[in-house]
């Protein structure tokens, strides 16, 4: 009895240490465990939003005479432009006012549409692609920089309007002046929202802009 207390006595140390370090190895590999879990449950949520969701509300077609309105809209406002395009012949750098006449004769209603977004995005988009063509020249990178510095220009001074993606790329890719902001982007997107006022106004359904500022 005595001989089997001393054993005990002399390895209980060493017993309760690897006790210790067996439970320690138990809560790391948990740990681990429970951080792939994570990863993996992240990843399944990230991948689930690609499906989208199930649309609950039908495609609706624009009335007849709204159709007629967005044509006529669309017909004189980018024939005032091209004209302005014409004279300072510089016909492929008002591409990006293409897509805002889709907008501002379009959707008319859309916050994106509204005279402010319009004139100011146009305005902010090719100002910064100016500038970094200024700065850093004709690379593949520039442009990027000048699309993304544009959008974040647009997003903080609540002035969101897609077309000016394409403007600062634009102001970057033809190694714009800042005679570029003026003419075509300034006069070009007023003359757009000038005539959307004038047009889009003449159907009864149709109250443009909701807002100007």
């Amino acid at each position: 009895m005595t001989l089997c207390c001393i054993i005990y006595t002399l390895f209980a140390p060493f017993n309760a240490s690897l006790g210790k370090e067996g439970i320690e190895l138990d809560l790391m590999d948990s740990a681990q465990i429970l951080e792939n879990e994570q990863r993996k449950s992240k990843l399944i949520k990230y991948l689930v939003k690609f499906k989208g969701h199930k649309r609950i509300t039908p495609l609706v077609s624009p009335a007849p005479v709204d159709i007629l309105i967005t044509l006529l809209g669309t017909v004189l406002g980018i024939s005032f432009l091209s004209i302005l395009l014409f004279i300072y012949e510089i016909p492929m750098l008002a591409a990006s006012l293409g897509a805002s006449a889709v907008l501002v004769y379009g959707v008319p209603d859309a916050p994106l549409s509204q005279p402010r977004n319009v004139i100011l995005g146009h305005t902010f988009s090719a100002s910064i692609g100016v500038l970094t063509y200024q700065i850093f020249g004709i690379t593949w990178w520039s442009v990027a920089l000048g699309a993304a510095l544009a959008l974040l220009v647009m997003l903080l001074t609540k002035t969101t309007h897609p077309p000016g993606g394409a403007t600062a790329m634009l102001a970057v890719l033809n190694g714009a002046g800042p005679m570029f902001i003026v003419a075509p982007m300034i006069s070009g997107s007023i003359i757009l929202v000038l005539v959307a006022v004038l047009v889009n106004n003449l159907s009864p359904n149709r109250n443009y802009p909701r807002y100007w500022y």
